[in-house]
């Protein structure tokens, strides 16, 4: 912790992409960040710019799991080891979801991740359900779907403490205003998601939550509401219909929310992806991986909650309807896509790294390389494969040297 390391290549965030950039670490923190001409440190010679590309560590705001373990499990270990895997693979922030279950179970559940909070593991949870739409539940078990309900959620408020960060939200349902109001609050995030609302109820949902969040400003930005996966477990986009994602993409150009998008390749086609970044910009897109517990692992059986899940050519389907069961990619791996769809590297790094740790209120903390930032860092070959990661200016993948 107390050696100075220095990384040296092509340096990409959302403030930078420098050809010649250069990052160093010193007692966990980033001491420098920007080119390599003008580091006033000791500088071994080179023949020629390292190939390697530096990126700031990825934030994913929404995922289920990793690695055969499920945050939905209600096992500490469990959930340490997803939240260690996603670690080491570059996802070095995230939140921790929750599908639907009994409300039981989530209370115990969100106790749990609110332990791996305390430890550092985690940014936070992330709530999704059991307040969503039946009609478009998707990977939810629609008989423990819930209309919404101020008393268990002021139950589950108090089971996770500080560690709840965000909501999704049908924005049809009765009741769903009051609870937006509540959890904007306490600066929770409303997220519009799983729902069939018509365009002047998405509308009406988000201009309520980001209203709401104002009074939640913080030192490094103002937090937005999101929308739980654009275009999935919605209604599509019809030209006398716009419904859910007209009013999404308005929000998001206008700067008043951050659509969150899976762009795996198996979510979104990546004419799609490549469209809404045109439309919106980077800086209103947060990428996320909706990743379940078969993420890192190979085809087979797995769970989703309390739903069975069969994975197949690396895209998973709840058994009983076929449906979409989340995502089997890292965050790393959708931002290769991203890039692949025609996005340029400095936006989809944006979109992995600012744009969430800005939703977090976490600016300060994550999601850039700046001097006295935590030392959060991927280290990627050109073609975005993984070479090595720092969490907290430690090798959580050990840099590969032929990188």
């Amino acid at each position: 912790m107390g050696k100075e390391l220095i990384l040296r290549g092509r340096v990409v965030s959302a403030t930078m992409d420098i050809t010649d950039g250069l990052v160093a670490v010193d007692g966990g923190l980033v001491t420098y960040a920007g080119p390599a001409s003008e580091f006033h440190g000791e500088l071994a010679p080179i023949g020629e710019v390292p190939k390697r590309i530096i990126l700031p560590g990825l934030v994913d705001l929404h995922c289920h799991g990793a690695h055969g373990s499920d945050f939905s499990e209600g096992s500490v270990e469990g959930a340490r080891a997803a939240a260690r895997y996603l670690h080491s693979r570059g996802t070095t922030t995230l939140l921790a979801s929750l599908v639907t279950a009994a409300p039981a179970d989530l209370v115990r559940n969100l106790e749990v991740l609110r332990v791996l909070a305390e430890e550092g593991l985690l940014a936070g949870s992330h709530l999704e359900g059991p307040f969503l739409s039946p009609g478009q539940c998707g990977a939810h078990d629609p008989e423990l779907l819930l209309e919404p309900d101020a008393g268990l959620m002021a139950q589950l408020l108090e089971a996770a403490g500080p560690s709840l960060a965000s909501v999704t939200l049908a924005a049809e349902l009765p009741g769903a205003s009051g609870l937006v109001d509540l959890l904007a609050l306490r600066g929770i995030i409303p997220s519009l998601g799983h729902t069939g609302a018509d365009t002047a109820a998405a509308c009406a949902f988000l201009e309520r939550a980001a209203g709401g969040l104002a009074g939640a400003t913080n030192p490094t930005g103002r937090i937005r509401p999101t929308v739980t996966h654009l275009f999935n477990a919605m209604p599509s986009l019809h030209h006398r219909s716009p419904g859910p994602v007209s009013a999404s993409l308005s929000a998001a150009h206008a700067g008043n929310a951050v659509v969150e998008l899976i762009a795996d390749g198996v979510h979104l086609a990546p004419e799609t992806v490549k469209m809404v970044f045109d439309l919106v910009g980077a800086e209103n897109i947060a990428l996320v991986t909706d990743s379940m517990a078969a993420t890192g692992l190979e085809d087979g059986q797995y769970r989703l909650g309390t739903l069975a899940v069969t994975v197949d050519g690396g895209v998973a389907r709840v058994d009983s309807n076929n449906a979409i069961a989340g995502g089997t990619a890292t965050l790393l791996d959708v931002v290769r896509s991203t890039v692949a769809a025609g996005v340029t590297l400095q936006e989809a790094t944006t979109a992995a790294t600012a744009v969430p740790a800005s939703v977090l209120g976490l600016s300060a903390q994550a999601g850039d390389l700046r001097e006295g930032m935590p030392a959060d860092v991927v280290v990627v070959d050109p073609e975005l494969t993984l070479a090595g990661v720092l969490r907290r200016g430690e090798w959580v993948t050990a840099l590969q040297r032929s990188a």
